[in-house]
């Protein structure tokens, strides 16, 4: 698999060059995930990947997952049908190890076992951009980002006034529509969108014949008031309902009635005020997540038990600019997890309390060289506190054709509500699982920029990870797990017309717990090997064409290796042309070749299936 692998990504990319995953425009050298303000890329030693709206839409991608697999370091899986739990771990990171962000706000569900967030009922409908921060972060993230970081952004109002709309059609009855509006009107400006997906979908069960339909509303909205050049107003919001037909997992998947529902709530509401001519920002923020998932034996009755997860969360965020080429920034967060369950004959109802404080420095002690260094604490209501420290390096030489990168990243995930007090395997003792990463890297610019290399390396060691301990039947610090690998990235853009994406990433992801049944072995659903590349040329009459290629090599289903998962190629095809100044008619095909293939053992996945639609904007 991996020489094929290989060979395939060295010919394609020999026949037609790639392009970043990134547009020309000036949004795309700026980053937040960094820091948690805006930076330019050239300032930031880690490695962030940009997945724009103009990437989104040429795409045609209807699952978040599905976009995020075509990035290096990324692996998913996914237990069936569109809608069902899916995962991403980044850099061989347990998917629990993941920290996601919808506008800003954090969205890792705490009624989970791990406080991982579920990818399934997440799809690209309104999203505008993503970006993805591989390597732990904890010091401008806090818990949970230890394997990096997905941060989902909404469209930001447009200048005037704008409306898009967009309906589609394809395999299994599949039904998609979206819509937004949005402008600007003096000192206010705003938007608002909605987004509809329904599906007969396939069996989730790989034995099975009955299919597991699902149904998707999702709802975002933005509102900016600016009072005046120092003082602003922001409040932003995100809806999901889901409703999923899935196949029973009691025992190995096999077709049940069984249906799950979701209701996801986001919200957020912060001000902004800048002081001495910008010298001095800050902001000050609510956000507000919950999670309640309802989970029904048979369709029509009452939910048979369910899961409701809640974050509150208080952030104050300053930042100090006593010269160009030096930043403080510091804050305080105060994060308040809950959850709640009901079913089987009880209830349960837990919380905890997380007080942060943090401090992050920027300077750049010479053209070409940024520096960045910072240091936090978390007080945890249970186990008590974790400081994390972080440091990277940006230097460019020649005035951003070649950067040369470097960092060093701790990352610690608090233990879970479940984890920590569930009534039959929870563990008042446990301790927050720790790691550290380290990153090097290179980025060269050739050809007036359009030509990209990109090189890193990796390495992250993680203890006092958290597993369920068969010994005792409890949660405990028993594994130790490392990662280290290296991404490649080679972008070409020869003319205007033509934007291809190509890269490749190695994975070698291990338990270190010193079990003999476990240690040394590979972590499940985790390849080492993976290999992407995307083309779209747009012809000079108005259409536009593109195929994407993914590769992913074989890998284990369980933590022993016993049971095996096959690699696999997946390739698909779109198009899509203008229809006067305002219409565009898309389509595409995915899996392309038929591929029989599975992330999770036991779990079927999608054939070849063909979509159509279209497209509108004012």
């Amino acid at each position: 698999m991996l020489k094929f692998a290989i060979i395939s990504l060295l010919a394609l990319t020999a026949a037609s060059p790639a392009f970043a995953e990134t547009t020309d425009s000036d949004r795309d050298d700026i980053v937040v995930t960094a820091s948690g303000i805006e930076q330019p890329r050239d300032e930031v030693g880690q490695a962030i990947t940009i997945i724009d709206a103009d990437t989104i839409e040429k795409r045609q991608t209807v699952d978040i997952v599905d976009l995020l697999a075509t990035t290096p370091g990324v692996r998913f899986n996914r237990s069936g049908s569109t809608g069902s739990v899916a995962g991403i771990s980044l850099r061989g990171a347990e998917t629990t190890q993941t920290l996601v962000l919808i506008d800003g706000v954090k969205v890792n569900d705490p009624s989970g076992i791990g406080d991982g967030y579920d990818f399934g009922h997440l799809l690209t409908g309104n999203i505008d951009r993503i970006e993805v921060l591989r390597g732990s972060n904890s010091v401008a993230h806090g818990s949970q980002a230890i394997g990096g970081v997905v941060s989902l952004m909404t469209a930001t109002p447009a200048e005037g006034l704008a409306a898009n709309a967009s309906a589609e059609y394809g395999y299994s009855d599949t039904v998609g529509a979206k819509a937004d509006v949005s402008g600007t009107a003096g000192a206010i400006s705003g938007g608002i969108g909605g987004a509809y997906f329904r599906t007969d979908g396939i069996s989730s069960a790989a034995v099975g014949t009955e299919k597991d339909g699902y149904k998707n509303f999702a709802g975002n909205a933005r509102l900016k008031v600016a009072f005046s050049d120092a003082l602003s107003l922001d409040l932003r919001g995100y809806y999901i309902n889901a409703d999923l037909d899935y196949d029973s997992f009691f025992g190995a998947p096999a077709d049940s009635a069984d249906v799950a529902k979701l209701d996801q709530y986001v919200g957020y509401a912060g001000l902004n005020l800048g002081l001495f001519d910008g010298h001095f920002t800050s902001r000050a923020a609510v956000t507000w997540m919950r999670n309640d998932r309802d989970y029904y034996f048979v369709r029509g009755t009452a939910p048979d038990y369910g899961y409701s997860g809640t974050n509150l969360r208080f952030e104050y965020q300053g930042v100090v600019t006593p010269v160009q080429q030096a930043k403080l920034i510091f804050g305080y967060e105060h994060e308040r997890p809950d959850y709640d369950f009901f079913g089987f004959g009880s209830t349960d109802s837990q919380k905890a309390n997380i007080d942060s404080v943090y401090a992050l420095g920027i300077v750049q002690p010479f053209t070409g060289l940024s520096l960045s260094g910072g240091v936090r604490h978390d007080d945890h209501s249970q186990f008590g506190g974790a400081t994390t420290f972080g440091a990277n390096a940006n230097y460019s030489p020649n005035a951003g054709a070649t950067n040369v990168r470097l960092s060093y990243g701790e990352g610690f995930k608090a233990p879970s509500l479940y984890q920590l007090y569930d009534a039959f395997s929870g563990n008042s003792a446990l301790r927050p699982e720790r790691s550290k990463s380290y990153d090097i890297g290179i980025d060269q610019n050739l050809a007036d920029g359009r030509a990209l290399i990109s090189l890193t390396a990796f390495l992250r060691n993680t203890d006092d990870q958290i597993n369920y301990d068969n010994a005792t039947f409890k949660y405990g610090n028993i594994d130790r797990t490392r990662a280290k690998g290296v991404e490649a990235t080679l972008a070409l853009k020869p003319v205007d017309a033509l934007n291809v994406t190509a890269s490749y990433s190695y994975i070698d992801a291990r338990d270190r717990s010193g079990r003999p049944a476990f240690d040394g072995r590979r972590l499940p659903r985790r390849a080492a090997h993976a290999v992407s590349l995307s083309a779209d040329y747009d012809w000079s009459f108005g259409l536009s064409t593109g195929a994407t290629l993914t590769m992913v090599g074989d890998s284990f289903d369980d933590f022993a290796n016993n049971v095996p998962l096959d690699g696999y190629a997946l390739a698909g095809i779109r198009a899509s042309f203008p229809v006067g100044g305002h219409f565009e008619i898309y389509g595409r095909v995915d899996n392309l070749f038929d591929a029989d293939y599975a992330t999770a053992f036991n779990y079927a996945t999608y054939g070849r299936a063909a979509y159509g639609g279209v497209r509108a904007r004012f």
